[in-house]
């Protein structure tokens, strides 16, 4: 299945980059007008920005477009490649044009990873529902870049690792960014055409994957990594259908058994990361329902819910992305779909990651939702909470408050404080720490708090800021450090402090 000889796939490659069939060149040869629209899944503007008929222009129409080109064209801009990309199954032929059967897509999200910048592509099925057509999604759909993925791609933490496991690789995305800073990558699947897709993706980019089939950790058994990352099967609903969404098991199974199963494949100090959906269940915190989990995995855990679905809108979503809304059968499989939400007594639906990294010794467990706007790639910030949480822990230098009170921290390059009150009034009635990367959270800080966030610029220590606040608002010294240390650690872990430069 969509198997090419290696030497072909390496003149596809040089090709490929010669005639600028990358993200960049894409992009400046469509104009942001067609840019724009194509990620809108509208290909006439698209059409017409290609109407030159260049190399490029034939591959864009091709493959992004999904457009018929004449085999003429075809074969000036794949030269000795459209035979054998034909033969692969990858293109088909018939009478004077040739069409795209599967998508080959230039990818590379900028950012602060280790894969910053490179030119990749991506083989997945075509995008369905183009230009307002109803999609038209198989089973075995193989789904390409997408949302998830890049959100999931710029989570995840990019340290050198030895061993690696993409969990559900799809068209191999993940396995793209991991090769980057990774010795060895395990891709696993459960649909073979999506390992046959991936085995081309990585060979198209020079990559090796050692793929297996399986379901979840099946492949892996008693093998352990570094680092595993996983964008599961998460949609949550009564029945199967579309291999690349649905698991199969019953409700938030699937999530909840990767969270409690994927820690027992982690090295020491190894980390998985994973995107979820779970049940919000009436009556029920959905923090604790997560807890449960992630006492089982027995790991450190950030948990960030993203967003929340009622169950009507969830349905619909799903129901339109299968291509269902207004089909034939909608509105029964519409009630259905509500009904079973019903009787698991469901409110809502909740979308977020799931970062765990296991650690010998105390386990620090943070579930927050955050539904405001972020700055991606947050997988340094990951990275930094993890560090964070261990310089505060049992085994760390700011373990007890007495190094804690010794410490020189320094208020982070992103952080803006904001006073509001009243015109004229002597004192702000709120004093609010803002952050603009990463999280972009905002706190509300007392006085005596926000004065101390603005004194850390790494020359005095916690007490000695803390001792000059109690003179200064006439408090007692001990009761002020008893009241600060707790805030301190709470804004060295959410990053609004950070440990300051050695003094030379």
């Amino acid at each position: 299945m969509f198997e090419l000889p290696e030497d072909v796939i390496a003149r596809l490659r040089d090709h490929l980059a010669a005639v600028g069939y990358t993200v960049d060149g894409v992009r400046a040869r469509l104009g942001p007008l067609a840019h724009s629209a194509l990620h809108r899944n509208e290909t006439t503007a698209g059409l017409r920005a290609t109407a030159a008929g260049g190399a490029l222009d034939t591959l864009v129409r091709l493959w992004l477009l999904q457009a018929p080109v004449s085999t003429t064209k075809a074969e000036q801009a794949l030269p000795d490649l459209l035979e054998p990309l034909v033969a692969a199954g990858i293109l088909h032929a018939r009478g004077t044009e040739v069409h795209a059967l599967v998508d080959v897509r230039p990818y590379g999200v900028a950012g602060d990873d280790a894969a910053s910048d490179q030119d990749w592509w991506v083989v997945a099925d075509l995008t369905p529902g183009m230009d307002g057509a109803r999609p038209a999604v198989s089973p075995d759909h193989v789904l390409g870049v997408n949302s998830a993925a890049t959100t999931l791609a710029q989570l995840t933490v990019r340290r050198p690792v030895e061993r690696a496991l993409d969990l559900g690789t799809g068209c191999g995305v993940q396995a793209l960014h991991l090769a980057a800073h990774t010795g060895t990558i395990v891709a696993t699947d459960v649909n073979p055409r999506a390992l046959a897709m991936a085995r081309l993706t990585a060979t198209l980019n020079d990559i090796d994957l050692d793929l297996r089939e399986g379901s979840l950790l099946d492949p892996v058994r008693d093998e352990k990594f570094d680092l595993v990352v996983s964008n599961p099967p998460f949609v949550i609903s009564p029945r199967g259908g579309l291999t690349y969404r649905d698991s199969g098991l019953a409700g938030d199974e699937v999530c909840r058994r990767i969270v409690v199963e994927a820690p027992r494949h982690l090295e020491e100090g190894g980390v998985c990361q994973i995107l979820a959906n779970w049940l919000h269940i009436r009556g029920e915190d959905w923090r604790d329902r997560l807890t449960g989990w992630l006492v089982r995995a027995d790991c450190d855990a950030w948990v960030v819910q993203r967003e929340v679905s009622d169950p009507a809108e969830y349905v619909e979503l799903w129901l339109k992305d299968a291509g269902l809304h207004g089909a034939h059968g909608y509105r029964e499989r519409y009630d259905e779909w509500l009904g079973w939400f019903e009787a698991q007594d469901t409110e809502a639906i909740g979308f977020g990651w799931i970062t765990l990294r296991k650690r010998a010794g105390s386990r620090q467990i943070r579930l927050e939702e955050w539904t405001s706007a972020i700055e991606q790639p947050l997988g340094a910030e990951v990275a930094r909470w993890l560090g964070a949480i261990d310089e505060l822990g049992p085994r760390g230098r700011f373990a007890d408050d007495a190094a804690l009170l010794g410490a020189r921290l320094r208020v982070g390059d992103d952080i803006d404080q904001e006073q509001l009150g009243r015109p004229g009034a002597a004192d702000p009635e709120h004093i609010v720490l803002r952050q603009r990367r990463g999280m972009c959270r905002a706190v509300q800080v007392d006085t005596a708090e926000g004065g101390l966030v603005g004194a850390c610029d790494g020359e005095l220590t916690v007490g000695q800021i803390s001792d000059a606040l109690a003179t200064l608002l006439e408090e007692d010294p001990g009761e002020m450090r008893a009241r600060l240390l707790p805030r301190v650690r709470e804004l060295f872990v959410e990053g609004y402090l950070r440990e300051a430069e050695p003094r030379s």
